[in-house]
């Protein structure tokens, strides 16, 4: 089976074409500046040793339908393509922002879906509007094929009510349905099930944390399976200290910038959002300068660094109490995976915890799944690499086997 994985933004399309008997991706690509004057379509073919043969096009791609239509014609190029004719592909997956409570898991997509999808527009205006023009396309595009939704949400629906509610007007909840939701869950569901095969025990045993640390931050502790808790909430503003987004702070903080710095809502959004994190307290939101800059000495970058390593060490405690024991805390996406600095800071002072990383084994330049914690330790420190992808391509063959969907779609 051959399943095309699309995430569509507001002017992308990011997509991958997966190998399911091979269980691995056989091309890679974005399309970006959609709609804009030039626009760039960086389309790569990826070999069985892993290395990609790549082509790079600029020139106008005037609305998502065009650019994925030329998607469609590098897939199936002589050269740079890894299939004959569109037919060969099976199903389409799409990574969709917010699926709100009406979504627990991965759903065939059907007019009712799509209504759903548009009800929650409310709830993430950024992407879901977006994800709605990239099914719609595709589905135009690859009428006989089953389409499958994959929820951002959905891992973290599993979040007992005294995790998800506010302490707020309960009529927020029940009209406008403010809660907390949690993102990145396709990604925090990828590396529980990746720890539990690497632990090699079943992951209905586990007790996991698991970390997510890119541009975008998140945390969740995970019982058995099942997301108890999860870091952002409502927004994805909420929680860790990210590259442009605050995280927690004192919910009269908008007030206050209202009032005394006579800031409109748009730009106490935009304050909160883009210009803080990282990069509001030391200048730049790459966590490579910040720690470049740190090490030569900056001192805001270094206490930028403290921050950021000390929230998410809260957090380690509040879901290690939540979770009542723990087998293991994961370390994920692109500063997870690959700041041992950022990881040894996390971790330093757990011992009594019976959490430590092995330093040697932290710095060590690898890319698979590996060990950090010192040998024999009860609590294991891992490093996964997530691949959201992937895991939107095994959702999408999953929910289409075992909705009995043949080639055209339908039962």
């Amino acid at each position: 089976m051959k399943i095309l994985v699309i995430n569509t933004g507001s002017s992308s399309i990011k997509y991958q074409l997966f190998d399911m008997e091979k269980q691995k991706a056989v091309v890679n690509g974005l399309a970006e500046k959609i709609g804009e004057k030039t626009s760039i379509l960086t389309h790569k073919l990826i070999d069985n040793q892993g290395n990609g043969k790549k082509k790079i096009e600029e020139g106008r791609l005037a609305n998502h339908a065009e650019g994925l239509e030329r998607i469609v014609e590098l897939l199936v190029d002589p050269e740079f393509g890894a299939i004959r004719d569109k037919s060969e592909i099976s199903a389409v997956g799409h990574r969709v922002v917010h699926g709100g409570e009406a979504f627990q898991e991965s759903i065939i997509i059907n007019e009712k879906v799509l209504a759903a999808v548009k009800k929650n527009i409310p709830l993430a205006p950024l992407h879901n509007p977006p994800n709605l023009t990239g099914i719609e396309v595709a589905q135009n595009i690859f009428p006989d094929v089953p389409h499958v939704g994959v929820f951002d949400t959905s891992f973290h629906q599993t979040i007992p009510r005294r995790a998800y509610l506010y302490a707020v007007p309960y009529s927020l909840y029940e009209k406008q349905r403010v809660r907390r939701y949690g993102f990145h869950g396709t990604s925090h569901a990828y590396v529980a099930e990746e720890a539990a095969a690497y632990l090699k025990r079943p992951i209905e045993e586990l007790k996991l944390i698991t970390i997510h640390l890119g541009n975008g931050a998140s945390m969740a502790a995970v019982k058995n399976g099942r997301c108890i808790d999860t870091s952002m909430g409502l927004t994805p503003l909420e929680g860790l200290v990210m590259g442009t987004r605050c995280g927690d702070v004192d919910p009269a903080l908008p007030y206050f910038m209202a009032r005394n710095l006579n800031m409109t809502i748009d730009e106490i959004d935009k304050t909160l959002n883009k210009q803080s994190g990282l990069k509001g307290l030391c200048g730049d939101n790459d966590m490579r300068n910040v720690e470049e800059k740190a090490v030569s000495g900056d001192e805001l970058s270094a206490l930028a660094l403290e921050i950021y390593s000390y929230r998410i060490k809260k957090y380690i405690g509040a879901y290690y109490a939540s979770l009542g024991h723990l087998d293991a805390i994961i370390f994920t996406a692109g500063i997870g995976e690959n700041s041992p600095l950022i990881r040894g800071m996390c971790c330093e002072g757990l011992d009594s915890l019976g959490i430590s990383v092995d330093a040697c084994k932290n710095k060590e330049p690898r890319k698979d799944i590996r060990e950090i914690s010192p040998p024999n330790s009860q609590i294991k420190v891992l490093v996964i690499p997530t691949n959201e992808e992937k895991k939107i391509a095994m959702e999408t063959e999953r929910i289409v086997k075992r909705n009995g969907c043949g080639q055209t779609g339908r039962k």
